[in-house]
């Protein structure tokens, strides 16, 4: 598809750019963003801890190793049993190995790794969410600092005409072709201008800022570099895209699942667990040698157990009830975020067609005011045509361009809203 922004061919060329402004392309806007952007780093943050939790619900099914060593040395001495002489006091050393398995625990383990496996997947969901929604900001951000900079050059060239019109009037009022009344509007129609001109710059001003607080730097920041419009992109199975896999739905399921499977994981505690555990002692006198305590005193021990929570004042109950409801409310959620995407997509499809379609009808409008406004200047020349004609006309080419400016503007927001829902560049 052609570039729709053909406004920009018949505007003045920027202003010069003051030294301290820093000049980006929107690649490497987005590029800066999501960078130093906090919901990014949140995002990121919420990955490792979830991939923390997964590898914790794993180490569930390993046995838990425990090492020890210690010595103690009495002020006292002590008699040896074998030749009932007196032994002066002396370190003991104790060296101990210990370790204990769950062996059943009714798939409490198995439901809290189905449950950390879940909420992994909801944080790679959210990092992607984030992601294109700090894409679109940047978008938007970037957009409007560029949309406020061509709105300054139709202000310019508003101001422009308005000072020519002013000058032929003064020029056909000298010439007595013209009243004093024709002056005094086109002198009126040449202020507002310039106040029109004061207000595109002060907001340029507050989008260049705006942009560079999106991208972390101090100072303003200016946008550079050709708007390339993408073609209308071809919505046929988008709709099945999103609610299938992206990332608003993609999360709350793996949320619902978590839910589930805590739900399991409460259930577990009316059932009984059984443990294994294993420990061994070596004690003695000397300092242990390496790899071996042939010279120690060991004691070594198995147990199993079992252990089973018959009634714990209806805690158990509590727990259940909770997990209950916290499934119920995320299964809720699950399908009202499906709802919501669906309408948001629809609303978006709206939205991108309008603004694709309104963006041709706003640039014959151009094309025919530039052209009346032609017409008019020269029949006002002539004296074939009043000052308010050609100030109506003047006002109708400053009101297209504008309106040009803004569908252009409409359509790269909504391609921006259509590609945060996919998650995807279109």
């Amino acid at each position: 598809m052609r570039r729709l922004f053909a406004l920009c061919a018949v505007l003045a060329a920027p202003p010069a750019v003051s030294g301290q402004q820093v000049e980006v392309t929107l690649e490497d806007a987005v590029a800066r963003a999501l960078r130093v952007q906090p919901a990014i780093v949140q995002a990121r943050g919420e990955q490792r801890t979830a991939a923390a939790d997964r590898r914790n619900a794993f180490g569930a099914f390993l046995p838990t190793v425990t090492t020890s060593w210690g010595a103690s040395r009495s002020n006292q001495g002590r008699i040896d049993g074998t030749t009932g002489r007196p032994v002066p006091p002396e370190y003991v050393h104790t060296v101990g190995l210990s370790a204990s398995l769950v062996l059943f625990d009714a798939l409490n383990r198995y439901s809290l790794l189905r449950s950390s496996a879940a909420m992994l997947d909801a944080s790679d969901a959210t990092y992607v969410r984030e992601r294109f929604a700090v894409i679109l900001e940047t978008k938007r951000a970037f957009y409007d600092e560029r949309s406020a900079e061509i709105q300054v050059q139709v202000e310019e060239s508003r101001v422009r005409r308005a000072q020519q019109q002013l000058q032929i009037a003064i020029e056909k009022l000298r010439a007595g072709s013209a009243t004093r009344s024709d002056s005094l509007r086109a002198e009126v129609e040449y202020g507002n201008a310039r106040l029109l001109l004061l207000q595109a710059q002060g907001a340029r001003v507050t989008a260049q800022a705006n942009l560079a607080s999106q991208l972390g730097i101090e100072g303003a920041v200016r946008g550079v570099g050709d708007i390339v419009f993408p073609p209308f992109p071809d919505t046929l199975g988008m709709r099945a895209e999103v609610l299938g896999g992206g990332p608003d739905v993609r999360r709350s399921d793996a949320i619902a699942r978590a839910r589930g499977a805590e739900l399991w994981s409460a259930r577990s505690s009316y059932f009984p667990t059984i443990n294994v555990s294993y420990n061994d002692n070596h004690q003695g006198t000397g300092w242990p040698q390496f790899f071996g305590f042939d010279t120690y005193n060991e004691l070594f021990t198995w147990r199993f157990g079992l252990s089973w929570t018959l009634f714990n004042g209806f805690s158990r109950e509590t727990q259940n009830t909770v997990a209950s409801v916290n499934r119920d409310v995320a299964d809720a959620q699950a399908a009202d975020t499906r709802r919501e995407v669906n309408a948001l997509l629809t609303a978006d499809f709206a939205a991108l067609s309008t603004a694709y379609s309104a963006i041709d009808i706003a640039r014959a409008t151009l094309a025919a005011a530039q052209e009346d406004y032609r017409v008019q200047t020269e029949r006002y020349r002539v004296g074939a045509s009043t000052i308010l004609e050609l100030l109506t006309s003047q006002i109708a080419l400053s009101a297209a361009e504008v309106t040009l400016l803004q569908k252009n503007y409409d359509y790269l927001i909504a391609m921006a809203v259509l590609e945060a829902i996919l998650a995807r560049t279109l």
